[in-house]
């Protein structure tokens, strides 16, 4: 299967970007791992004539705003975002209505729809940065992620009007379980994801987006680590560091399996599929990726 898919990559001029939050197959397959940020860069930089997103939908409509002449393929086209799914546009639209003198950025984690009605974008690995670029005089609107959201406002000493989205994978992690894990393992340091919960962050040791704590545990002498993440990332940071322990942190609900549900409809089978059919591609009306460009090339030009 690896070779047919090297041998279809080549014919068609192929590049294929996975998340982090991929299956080790996959990410261990891709030409190039990231995360939002990483990955928006890359898509935009690619000579290419083909983009095989190993993500979710907004991730590939991301690669198809930036890069509007290139065909850019999906291997499930069920591979949706909670997040994402919580800003439906109609409804974003109308609540926008309420805040007309707000700068509006929004989480890349968002439809291309929600992209357009943005001032600017921004990822988990450069929200701050993107917040204080706007003048302390204006007036911020924050979407979809509220948890993002209320972290960035501690962080920034921002006053942000939120949208009421979280994500599913972060926001069930079990504060009860951490607590336990660090009895276990007091040596551990507890890597967070921003997303998370209050009641989960105020017990980590470092707080970042997937490749900063990525960053972090190369760096850091520490042995063991508890990692409250997608445990996807899991996979690059023990190729990175084989020596060293990571420990998952189970949900709420018990279990150490908070996999993205929809992250992982991404298969083999299905990515060989699309290259051999070359199909699932992401359509968007130009309309909608124009002005969608616009605040995406805003963060682009920050970061």
């Amino acid at each position: 299967m690896l070779k047919r898919i090297q041998e279809l990559k080549e014919k068609h001029n192929v590049v294929i970007l996975a998340h982090y939050y991929q299956d080790p197959a996959i990410q261990d397959m891709a030409d190039f791992v990231g995360d939002s940020l990483e990955l928006s860069r890359k898509a935009s930089a690619t000579d290419a004539d083909i983009i095989l997103f190993c993500g979710v939908h907004f991730m590939a409509e991301t690669a198809k705003i930036v890069n509007p002449t290139k065909k850019v393929i999906l291997p499930d086209m069920d591979a949706g975002c909670s997040l994402a799914d919580s800003a439906p546009p109609d409804k974003f639209k109308e609540w926008l209505r309420n805040y007309p003198e707000h700068v509006v950025i929004s989480y890349i984690n968002c439809s291309a729809e929600v992209k357009a009605m943005s001032d600017i974008i921004c990822t988990s690995a450069n929200a701050k940065k993107i917040i204080e670029s706007i003048p302390k005089e204006r007036k911020i609107v924050f979407a979809p992620d509220r948890l993002l959201g209320k972290y960035m406002i501690k962080e920034t000493g921002r006053d942000m009007v939120l949208w009421n989205g979280t994500c599913q994978v972060h926001e069930i992690f079990s504060e009860k379980e951490l607590v336990t894990l660090k009895v276990k393992h007091p040596e551990a340091t507890v890597l967070a994801h921003p997303e998370c919960d209050e009641n989960i962050l105020i017990h980590a040791d470092f707080i970042g987006s997937t490749s900063a704590i990525i960053n972090y545990v190369k760096k850091a002498e520490e042995k063991e680590h508890i990692i409250v993440t997608e445990p996807g990332v899991i996979h690059q940071m023990q190729k990175n560091n084989p020596s060293k322990i990571f420990i998952p942190l189970p949900s709420d609900t018990g279990c150490s399996c908070n996999e993205c549900p929809h992250m992982r409809l991404n298969t083999m089978e299905k990515i060989l599929d699309s290259l051999e059919n070359l199909k699932h591609e992401i359509i968007l009306d130009e309309d909608i990726r124009a002005k969608a460009l616009k605040p995406l090339n805003r963060m682009l030009d920050i970061v």
